[in-house]
């Protein structure tokens, strides 16, 4: 007789090729024995596109051969690579968002990538060259088994519900240790173009049709709530997303990868480490514009789009 699985169980396909094993409860799961490259076998990339969208996140150890240029030449096999919309390219590579860390500064508020956008990214792959000895650590929550867990008169409320995410958010209080000039840096160069996208706050995956909730730290306001009303409806469903069994926590070593389905995930880097260098490259995979529960598929605010012209 088989035995039921748990919508919540973290479990292996056993029909997976891979060394896979579960870290959380919930979400991520390590593979051993691979060395990631451009050059793997279609098999092989395969089974790392299904144990990504069956655990949300998944990490390799040990992958201190790659460089820019083989890191970028992996990530193109799960998809077509896409840069970031404002902040430069690490010197070097060709679509590589470097994530430097100056006096402790890290992303530490919860976010999914780059939703400012209306078709945001499928995955992020994120390779650890410098790790502090202590700290810097990054969580990963999981947005479908956070959805799942709603009480039935707040997913009929989730389910209608429209939120505008945007860049150009106040850095400033969010983060109220930042320095003028990590304030002034933040505005000149992550919010230089400012983006707005009206995405539905419960969406479909597309691959798994899981319901999901997509919110995060590019979330400014819900469409129809006023500010005090947004706000306190936004932390208790944020709150679900991050409770503690929907999460997972991976602590670095240089040579470590990452990837994560950003379309069902938030995550966040731990800035406990003061002055120490933590030094890691991404790169981000193209996805498509979501569709709620609702059938609505989400709409640009800002740069707002070009006018029809009859021909």
């Amino acid at each position: 007789m088989t035995a039921l699985i748990h919508h919540f169980d973290n479990v292996v396909d056993a029909d997976s090729p891979l060394d896979i094993a579960p870290v959380g409860g919930r979400i991520g799961a390590e593979i051993r024995g691979i060395r990631l490259g451009g050059d793997l076998d279609e098999e092989t990339v395969t089974a790392i596109r299904a144990a990504l969208v069956r655990h949300k996140v998944i990490f390799f150890r040990d992958q201190t051969h790659l460089d820019d240029e083989a890191h970028e030449a992996f990530a193109a096999r799960l998809g077509e690579p896409l840069a970031h919309p404002t902040v430069p390219v690490a010197e070097g590579s060709r679509f590589l968002l470097e994530l430097n860390s100056k006096e402790g500064e890290a992303a530490s508020a919860w976010h999914t990538d780059i939703t400012f956008l209306p078709a945001y990214p499928s995955a992020s792959v994120l390779r650890a060259i410098v790790i502090p000895p202590a700290g810097g650590d990054t969580l990963w929550a999981n947005g479908a088994t956070a959805y799942a867990d709603l009480p039935p008169p707040l997913k009929a409320l989730v389910e209608r519900l429209r939120a505008i995410h945007t860049n150009a958010y106040d850095y400033a209080a969010s983060r109220p240790e930042a320095s003028a000039d990590q304030v002034r840096r933040h505005r000149e160069i992550f919010a230089s173009t400012v983006y707005e996208t009206e995405h539905p706050v419960a969406h479909i995956h597309p691959e798994t049709q899981e319901r999901v909730l997509l919110l995060g730290n590019f979330v400014k306001s819900f469409v129809g709530f006023n500010r005090d009303d947004f706000a306190r409806l936004f932390s208790l469903l944020q709150d679900h997303i991050t409770r503690p069994e929907n999460t997972v926590r991976w602590r670095w070593t240089p040579g470590d990868v990452a990837i994560w389905d950003n379309r069902a995930t938030q995550h966040r880097a731990i800035a406990d480490f003061g002055r120490q260098r933590r030094l890691l490259r991404r790169a981000t995979i193209a996805g498509s514009v979501p569709v709620g529960v609702d059938g609505n598929r989400s709409r640009v605010v800002k740069p707002e789009p070009e006018p029809l012209v009859a021909g």
